[in-house]
């Protein structure tokens, strides 16, 4: 069992299932749950255009990991949400390596292999430049 766990997560049906996985690797009673959720300039911009004030923007934003915190409470498991602005990969990346985790939890989108070679992943990049484990769900 883990005792600090980071997981990335976007309230994508990918970001659950990788949060279910994080739910199985940390003990209610020893661990805790970092969930980081980070919202990129182009997602910024939609959100100001869609809403009308910055309160309905933040609700806007804890609403997509809300899915996620309910997993943990129904387990009492402690966990701390996070949300930064900025590119999604070097974000997170950055935010890892300097909380020393256990373990980081990210989601798999699946791309097809022409869009991992023309875009890159989230997953891939964190993978390749994050210090400690990570664990990668499909």
């Amino acid at each position: 069992m883990y005792k600090k766990l980071l997981l990335a997560a976007d309230g994508s049906v990918h970001s659950i299932r990788a949060a279910k996985e994080a739910k199985k690797l940390v003990s209610p009673n020893e661990g805790t749950i970092d969930i980081v959720y980070v919202v990129s300039g182009s997602s910024s911009k939609q959100d100001v255009l869609r809403f009308p004030s910055k309160e309905e923007i933040e609700l806007a934003r804890k609403g997509k990991v809300k899915a996620i915190e309910s997993l943990f409470e129904e387990t009492s498991i402690p966990y701390k949400v996070h949300i930064l602005r900025g590119e999604p990969g070097p974000t997170i990346v950055e935010f890892a390596n300097e909380g020393e985790y256990d373990c980081l939890i990210v989601g798999s989108r699946g791309l097809n292999q022409l869009q991992t070679m023309v875009l890159g992943s989230v997953s891939h990049k964190i993978a390749k430049r994050v210090e400690c484990p990570v664990l990668i769900v499909k």
